[in-house]
């Protein structure tokens, strides 16, 4: 029996990665105490952080370049397999993770650690394995997330900081040196993971604004217009799915600080529609430069309408920090 066994795991060994084929034969009797489905099918779990700005976004996309696409080819090179491994969310092109984290079937038995050194020696530098999981079904890198945090980034180059008067209070003069440069220069080095905002912005009004979305809300006025079907419908829909969730999510956290010269807003949610953050951000920063009432962001939340809401921040300054599981 223990005979047949191993041969039938050698053919599928064979069938699945040919490349591993002779380390099968020389560990021939460790192979037979393993129970075959774990032999066959590990289910991996990989934490994931990367530079977005090369990327056009995780999503795989034809003759572009993605961070999902770039992980299927590392995985298949190293296995010989074509997967496609399934992200816990789709970050836009430019935006950045720090925890992203991907799930994905293997008929290749290969250790955790061999998987975690080799796909970083295939990946560029711009993408880097933090860890590899073995984790038991039904595990989903999407479906079974229960929250996440998001991190936005600002640059604040504006001379003045806001005095809490909206602008048709203040003077035609006053108006206008609200928005000169104060000569605070956004390095290079940094430019590509900051919103450089030139808009003088007041930390207390953005913390007022931003604490109105603390709870459950329908945030349709805050979602890409008409709501992106592509981000709600899983990937691999559930038996008798037929239509895409309801726009409401509930926020646990939602609050800016300023560090190190940078203000930045963090976010924590059990989801988000696609570009939500970012029309945050935005809806936010408007608020901060006296341009809208911090207190209007619940009309606005009620109007269910993305004209309400402020202007899409943009990619570069968002990171994608962390997902957490039951």
């Amino acid at each position: 029996m223990a005979s047949d066994r191993f041969k039938a795991v050698d053919r599928h060994a064979t069938a699945f990665c040919p490349r591993l084929h002779k380390v099968y034969r020389r560990q021939r009797r460790s192979l037979i105490v393993l129970p075959c489905r774990e032999v066959l099918m590990p289910l991996w779990k990989l934490t994931l952080s990367y530079d977005g700005t090369s990327f056009y976004g995780w999503q795989i996309q034809p003759d572009l370049r993605t961070v999902q696409g770039t992980l299927a080819a590392a995985i298949r090179h190293i296995t010989g397999e074509t997967v496609l491994p399934q992200g816990s969310g789709r970050t836009d092109a430019g935006v950045h993770a720090l925890g992203q984290v991907a799930s994905f079937s293997s008929g290749c038995p290969i250790p955790a650690a061999n998987l975690h050194r080799a796909l970083n020696r295939m990946l560029p530098g711009s993408v880097r394995v933090l860890e590899v999981q073995a984790v038991e079904p039904p595990f989903h890198a999407r479906h079974s997330a229960v929250r996440k945090t998001y991190e936005y980034r600002i640059f604040p180059s504006a001379m003045q900081p806001h005095d809490g008067r909206r602008p048709e209070q203040k003077s035609p003069s006053e108006q206008q040196s609200s928005f000169t440069s104060s000569g605070r220069i956004c390095s290079p080095m940094l430019a590509p993971y900051v919103w450089d905002c030139p808009l003088p912005l007041d930390l207390q009004t953005l913390n007022r604004a931003a604490s109105h979305i603390l709870g459950r809300h329908d945030f349709t006025s805050f979602a890409a217009t008409g709501l992106d079907l592509p981000e709600a419908i899983p990937a691999d829909p559930l038996p008798g799915y037929s239509s895409p969730p309801a726009p409401c999510r509930t926020i646990d956290r939602s609050a800016w600080t300023q560090e190190g010269g940078l203000l930045v807003y963090r976010v924590t949610g059990s989801g988000f529609l696609h570009h939500m953050v970012r029309n945050l951000v935005g809806t936010f920063v408007q608020a901060g430069a006296g341009r809208l009432d911090a207190d209007a962001v619940p009309r606005i939340l009620a109007a269910r309408n993305r004209a309400a809401a402020g202007p899409t921040a943009p990619a570069r300054g968002l990171f994608l920090v962390d997902v957490e599981y039951s």
